[in-house]
């Protein structure tokens, strides 16, 4: 078992790319509005939504988009966490043309995440969608105010709890290339020969269908055992390995909300399961995270 708490969350496809971990697709914008005395220049990004809390953001992984630590904007029983960002790359038309730029949106939901996760230091933040923007302070109180029913529920509801990724992978070793002698003979001269080719070809067949029996016992299992370890489990779809770097095939991407104080116990619960004898199959644990896969906040527009 491979154990991370790296930018790697369950739903992204890549490391801190934008599946998930950061959360979604970003949200829609409003029209500029105009608000005398703000910069016309800057807008709000918001990261998540916290109740109050004391301490502060950890230096190290604490500094937002703009190279600064995130600004907390109180309004009632709900703060959100907020940085400024310039218009000229969050507005509407220029963001739109930056989530095609790969790189930026990596660079971005890495941010994101580590901001996210300096927040799971000090409370239990509620994380939002990546690149959630309000136009100015105004709009960021709005936003806390439209959604409290629903931000006051998921808090009290995920207080306490953090998130843990599970992941499986299983690797089959690709065949042998035949050496000449082993190869199928053009002339039916050398029947011995291509015999042999197809021997080794169905015995690769079987390597692998033992792999995938063996994967799929290992993920059976996690599944039903670790359920009951957790308050909560979510399947999200699995992940193509060109767009996650990693090599095998993933036969298995689950998420388990846990309770912090729980978290020992499920990772050892985790490391018992895990095959550790079997090259074939290979379990990743990653976290803790803020409960990115439990939030079930629904569409909410920013002002």
């Amino acid at each position: 078992m491979t154990a991370a708490n790296e930018m790697n969350h369950p739903q992204s496809g890549t490391n801190a790319e934008t599946d998930g971990r950061a959360p979604a697709r970003p949200e829609s914008q409003q029209a500029p509005s105009g608000h005398p005395g703000l910069p016309e220049d800057e807008l709000r990004y918001v990261y998540a939504v916290t109740r109050p809390f004391e301490g502060v953001l950890p230096e190290e992984g604490g500094r937002g988009l703009d190279g600064e630590p995130p600004r907390l904007l109180h309004h009632g029983d709900l703060v959100a966490v907020v940085s400024p960002v310039p218009a000229a790359d969050f507005d509407e038309a220029p963001l739109k043309a930056h989530l095609e730029d790969l790189d930026w949106l990596a660079e971005t939901a890495r941010t994101h995440q580590r901001v996210i996760t300096a927040l799971t230091t000090v409370t239990s933040p509620l994380p939002l969608r990546l690149a959630t923007i309000c136009r100015d302070d105004s709009g960021v109180r709005r936003l806390l105010e439209s959604g409290r029913a629903r931000f006051v529920s998921a808090l009290d509801r995920l207080d306490g709890r953090v998130e843990w990724g599970v992941k499986v992978y299983t690797h089959t070793p690709p065949p042998a290339a035949p050496s000449p002698e082993q190869a199928p003979a053009p002339s039916a001269d050398a029947p011995g020969a291509g015999r042999s080719y197809l021997q080794q070809r169905l015995a690769h067949r079987r390597t692998r269908e033992t792999a995938a029996n063996r994967a799929d016992a290992v993920c059976r299992r996690l599944q039903e055992e670790l359920s009951q370890s957790a308050e909560h489990t979510v399947l999200h779809r699995l992940q193509d390995g060109r767009l996650s770097g990693r090599s095998g095939q993933n036969v298995l991407n689950a998420a388990f909300l846990v309770p912090r104080a729980a978290s020992e116990a499920f990772v050892e619960r985790v490391r018992a399961l895990t095959p550790g004898d079997d090259e074939s199959v290979k379990v990743e644990l990653t976290g803790p995270w803020a409960p990115y896969s439990f939030t079930d906040i629904g569409e909410e527009e920013p002002t």
